[in-house]
This record gives C-alpha cells, structure tokens and sequence, in this order.
C-alpha cells in the first residue's frame, strides 16, 4: 500500500492512486457485524429484516397468455399448457386450481406454466377470455 502525506510524488502516479482508491471505496461495505449478524449487500439491513430476497421479483411477459397443447415426453398422453400467465406463485396456482376444475381433469403448476391433463386448449382460451386475460392459441 502506497501511502503520501499529500499528492504522489510523480504525477504520472496519480491515475493509479485514485483508481485504486475508488475501488476500494465502492467495493467495500459492511458485511458482518457482530451486533446483528450477516447483513443484506443489497439493502444493508441484517439478513433477518432484509426484505430483499422475501419479495421475488414478477415474471416479466408481453401480456399474452399463450395456451398450448403438448405430448412429446408424456407418453402419448395430451397435456394443455397455459404459459405467459403474469402472476405470483400463489395467485397463479388459484388460477391452475379453478382451470382444472373447470375441465374436470389434473393437473399442475410447474415454473410458471399451468399444464392440464387432456386436450382442453380452446375451452381454456375461451375460459380466460371471459376471465380478462388476453388469451391466444398457439402452437398446431
């Protein structure tokens, strides 16, 4: 570590100086403290109160919800996927819920997309239409 009492004594120094000192200043930060803990990098707060990692951020889209239908990987069998659905985890499995019920058929939520079992694809587009979602029928 170079240390002066003043400016460096060359000049062609005094880029090098105030770069490393830059990225010492913003690199660094509190990270454990021993009054609370680890602490959050995002919000400085101690893991405990941080809100940061408790609130997932909403899966983006384009506002279209795109039902589809799909055996490859299933044996044989037809599964309906209802994908592009903008909503919390629990919100979106509600929905799953009440579109499953509606077919009288299983099914699950996985990653964000409904599946159905059976091919139900225009009587969900028609569902979601009534519901207010901008539902299209994509795919064969």
């Amino acid at each position: 570590m170079l240390l002066w009492t003043s400016s460096p004594p060359d000049p062609a120094l005094r880029p090098l100086v105030t770069l490393s000192m830059k990225s010492k200043q913003s690199s660094g930060g509190l990270v454990y403290s021993t009054d609370s803990g680890r602490m959050c990098p995002g919000c400085r707060l101690p893991l405990a109160q941080c809100g940061c990692a408790r609130q997932p951020a909403a899966p983006a889209g384009d506002g279209i919800v795109r039902v589809s239908r799909q055996s490859k990987g299933r044996g044989g069998k037809d599964v309906t996927l209802v994908s592009g659905v903008v909503l919390d985890a629990a919100a979106l499995e509600r929905l799953g819920k009440q579109l499953k019920a509606a077919c009288g058929a299983g099914g699950t939520v996985k990653n964000g997309v409904i599946e159905v079992q059976g091919d139900h694809a225009d009587r969900l587009v028609g569902m979601l239409l009534v519901q207010g979602w901008k539902a299209r029928r994509a795919g064969g």
